[in-house]
């Protein structure tokens, strides 16, 4: 069973210097049916203004991924980290017991365009860390690109969950296979372009939960290349 979180059915604050879409409760925004899916917590769509962003705060027992699509997003926080992420880059921070962090517009003339997705942590109190990797456009194009999973291994993002993250990139008529083994379940979020999955559309801001199917056909429909996010959830 797939079941459509469409684009226009997430919240949506404008707050000036940030324009976000919630998929899930977040914030101020409570919605009991859309809490979250498995260990999937948050999915933002966020857009910030040039110069502006997220002044210090802290955070616990979260996995955050952030996934720049346009402009560049600079990151600090309390273990020392820092960095500057663009289009193609991928950060992993673990809150764990406890993480001070901002979130900044790099550019004083572009905007920065990114999702910021939580999952919950197997476990609580974990020591907090930090992680940056690149998947070049060429790596995630025409194919599902493994970026984030329990396991360690070489320029993947660590998660301490049962979760798996891949990023894709599919023109027209490209086509990739996700097989879900039995009792794991899915989540998609298509970040530009259009996607069929199993026969039903998604376009840009769409997810999709799914429940109960043994493998997802996913192919590029639109005339511009399809970006998107495939969650493999326990």
């Amino acid at each position: 069973m797939i079941t459509v979180r469409r684009c226009d059915e997430r919240a949506h604050f404008d707050h000036g210097w940030l324009d976000t879409h919630h998929t899930f409760s977040f914030a101020g925004y409570y919605d009991p049916a859309h809490m979250g899916f498995r260990a999937l917590r948050v999915i933002n769509e966020d857009r910030v203004k040039p110069g502006q962003g997220f002044g210090t705060h802290g955070h616990r027992d979260m996995e955050i991924l952030s996934v720049v699509l346009s402009g560049a997003l600079a990151h600090r926080d309390s273990t020392g980290a820092e960095g500057v992420l663009r289009p193609g880059e991928v950060q992993r921070m673990s809150a764990g017991s406890g993480i001070r962090h901002s979130e900044f517009n790099a550019s004083r003339e572009e905007e920065v365009h990114f999702l910021q997705i939580w999952l919950e942590p197997a476990e609580d109190g974990i020591p907090p860390s930090y992680q940056q990797e690149a998947f070049p456009e060429a790596e995630r194009r025409g194919r599902l690109q493994l970026i984030a999973s329990p396991e360690r291994g070489d320029g993947l993002l660590l998660l301490h969950q049962d979760a798996r993250v891949y990023a894709a990139l599919l023109e027209q008529a490209e086509q990739v296979s996700l097989p879900l083994a039995k009792g794991r379940h899915a989540w998609l979020q298509v970040a530009r372009g259009e996607i069929d999955v199993n026969g039903i559309r998604l376009v840009a801001g769409d997810g999709a939960a799914v429940v109960d199917e043994h493998a997802l056909t996913l192919a590029g429909v639109g005339r511009e290349p399809a970006e998107f996010l495939a969650f493999d959830l326990a």
